[in-house]
């Protein structure tokens, strides 16, 4: 009789089956975790991407259906999306969501969280796409966006509203309202998110996230448009530390071919930066916004106390001086026009590319009043637009020439309770929604208009209320190293992650 030939092949299999009967990485582990934290885990054989993506549909489905946070998910296509991961990548087998707006994601639905959109499939990946691709990140679904991406609270009639993990009768923000709930919910360690006006921003204050805008054009976002909004735009992710934040810009930074400029790379990795002193820094604090408003109260003293810590930490704060140097009221007319105008275009090749008709049974009032204003400013109006930006980039530009970073509260209220856009939106036109929307988050515009880099950090906490406080920090053009070094510093000094909100998938 023949000897049996031994051969591993069904031994790998048996034990690769054990491994998914006994996983090596529960859901407790996987929330407690940052996505380079996974990555490593996945790098030194640890756990698996199956594993992980097992792990973050689990999560989806403990917390999604109290949060309404991710409207799809692609569960049936997940082999082939674990087949494409490249081989290296600094995120290789994280699991990741795509939010419902600008991104461009190969075969998968942007629907801009609108009717008119329903249906609407994506022929390619955006740039963006392709290099979240190449870092190894694993989308699996996506994340609720309002209509037009054009709130800072993320509610439509066509998905219905996004709740805030700490207490779901509140905004999870907009418009990146569902990524920043997914988020901080516990699905994912981190997820795509952009900022038209403070959209990144607004929900990582509502949820308790980190989140940062870059520097006009760090980000592609062609190949369908070269600047988002005329340049407001800027596209990144919310996380729960900043390392990943840092880390995925890394990734994903640098000029494409045809891109309308090109701005100087950092002189070292942003991820080496997080972990660097930043040294004794110049910084003006406001507290109350551009136009005059009142911060809340607790959101005051909250944001006092984290300026008192920074001078304990070596950093001399005073008062700032900066100005927009034209009125409020000229700066709301600019930015309504710009969106609007940006929108309408929007919503014409929408409607030309679904064969639907662009009126209320396929956009909401306020959006369809926002399209109206758009269509109907001229020109001429565009351009004085585009002229005040200038003024203003001008105005804080010089202020930053003086100083290192521009400190205030990210939102000046706790977050709102879900309804009150809704409720106050009746009867307005594009200007007067820009009006609304401003007057609830008006610390965060000025820096999309400008291009600065700007970021939201959860360094304070409302224990009354248990609703996370954010503390949002600016710098001069370019300068995404200074406030990397400066978040790390704070993260350390000042940390979060042992948080939770009510709605937690850990557990």
């Amino acid at each position: 009789m023949r000897a049996a030939t031994f051969s591993p092949a069904p031994l790998r299999a048996m034990l690769a089956a054990a491994a998914i009967r006994n996983p090596t990485v529960n859901l407790a582990d996987y929330t407690s975790y940052d996505a380079l934290d996974l990555a490593d885990l996945v790098r030194r054989k640890e756990t698996t991407p199956q594993e992980l993506l097992d792990l973050a549909f689990a999560a989806h489905d403990a917390v999604n259906p109290k949060i309404n946070a991710v409207i799809e998910t692609w569960r049936e296509d997940a082999p082939a999306e674990l087949a494409q991961m490249p081989a290296r990548g600094e995120f290789r087998g994280v699991p990741f969501l795509v939010k419902d707006a600008v991104l461009h994601m190969q075969g998968r639905k942007c629907e801009m969280g609108s009717r008119l959109a329903a249906g609407l499939v994506a022929p390619e990946d955006s740039h963006l796409m392709a290099r979240f691709r190449k870092a190894g990140l694993v989308a699996f679904g996506r994340t609720a966006s309002p209509e037009m991406a054009y709130s800072c609270s993320t509610e439509s009639v066509f998905r219905g509203a996004t709740r805030n993990p700490w207490n779901p009768a509140r905004t999870a923000g907009g418009s990146s309202g569902g990524a920043a709930a997914a988020v901080a919910a516990g699905i994912i360690p981190m997820a795509h998110a952009n900022d038209g006006g403070g959209s990144t921003r607004i929900p990582a204050a509502c949820c308790g996230l980190f989140g940062m805008k870059p520097s006009r054009g760090r980000v592609p976002i062609g190949p369908d448009a070269d600047e988002g909004l005329n340049g407001l735009g800027v596209e990144l992710a919310v996380s729960r530390s900043v390392r990943d934040s840092a880390a995925l810009l890394d990734c994903v930074e640098g000029a494409e071919a045809g891109d309308p400029f090109v701005i100087e790379r950092p002189k070292r990795p942003y991820l080496e930066e997080a972990a660097t002193d930043p040294g004794a820094l110049r910084v003006g604090l406001m507290i109350d916004p551009f136009g005059g408003g009142k911060t809340q109260g607790v959101v005051a003293d909250a944001v006092m106390r984290v300026a008192r810590d920074m001078e304990a930490l070596g950093h001399r704060v005073e008062i700032a001086d900066a100005r927009l140097g034209v009125p409020w009221d000229d700066f709301i007319l600019a930015n309504a026009r710009i969106w609007t105008v940006n929108l309408a275009g929007w919503i014409d090749a929408l409607a030309a590319a679904t064969g639907r008709t662009i009126d209320e049974t396929t956009l909401e009032e306020h959006i369809l009043a926002c399209y109206r204003y758009g269509a109907a400013t001229s020109a001429i109006e565009f351009a004085s637009a585009l002229a005040l930006r200038n003024a203003v980039s001008r105005s804080l530009g010089d202020w930053f020439t003086r100083n290192d970073i521009l400190m205030s509260p990210t939102i000046p209220t706790l977050p709102i309770e879900l309804g009150w856009f809704a409720a106050n939106s009746k009867g307005l036109d594009g200007l007067g929604w820009t009006a609304l929307t401003f007057s609830v988050t008006p610390f965060t515009p000025a820096f999309n208009f400008t291009g600065l880099p700007a970021m939201s950090m959860p360094l304070a906490h409302d224990a009354a209320s248990n609703l996370p406080i954010g503390a949002h920090f600016a710098a001069a053009f370019g300068r995404e190293d200074l406030l990397f070094r400066l978040a790390g510093q704070l993260e350390r000094a000042m940390p979060w992650r042992a948080r939770k909100p009510g709605v937690w998938a850990g557990g």
